[in-house]
């Protein structure tokens, strides 16, 4: 048995997600950003690839009715909640509010040469439903590769 997998499982499941993400944007939009890399948001969902690998493996080497993989199983399904609801609808905030800014300063409805307007701020935060579960999918399969590898 090796006590660390799952957190070498969830780990690498983070690092998988986070380094296809520019080949994934590549594909959808035919512009390769490396930047992607180490950005939040995008396919596949690297917070949730890392919470599913952790779980899987705490499920696979601890059993799937022990109380550890039920706080993992807990603690995943608020990483996922988070990642899809609470940072994506952040995200939405964040452009909404851009956009009326934008707005009022095309109507010079006020005073737009404040530096606070011009600060850059990150609109895509959180994830579609289906990048959670491409994250969802990769976690689970590479603890089950890493544990089978090892064997458990």
């Amino acid at each position: 048995m090796f006590p660390l997998l799952p957190f070498w499982a969830s780990l690498i499941a983070n690092v998988i997600a986070q380094s296809v993400k520019p080949i994934f944007t590549y594909l959808t939009t035919k512009e390769f950003n490396l930047k992607q890399a180490f950005a939040s948001g995008g396919f596949p969902s690297s917070h949730t690839a890392t919470v599913a690998a952790l779980t899987t493996s705490v499920g696979l080497n601890e059993g799937f009715d022990s109380s550890i993989f039920a706080v993992t199983l807990a603690f995943s399904l608020i990483v996922m909640y988070d990642a899809i609801n609470v940072r994506y609808y952040a995200g939405k905030n964040i452009e909404l509010t851009k956009t009326l800014i934008q707005d009022l300063a095309n109507h010079q409805i006020f005073d737009s040469d404040n530096p606070i307007y011009d600060e850059k701020l990150k609109i895509v935060l959180g994830h579609k439903k289906i990048e959670a579960v491409g994250g969802l999918i990769l976690g689970c399969l590479i603890a089950l590769i890493l544990n089978f590898m090892i064997g458990v």
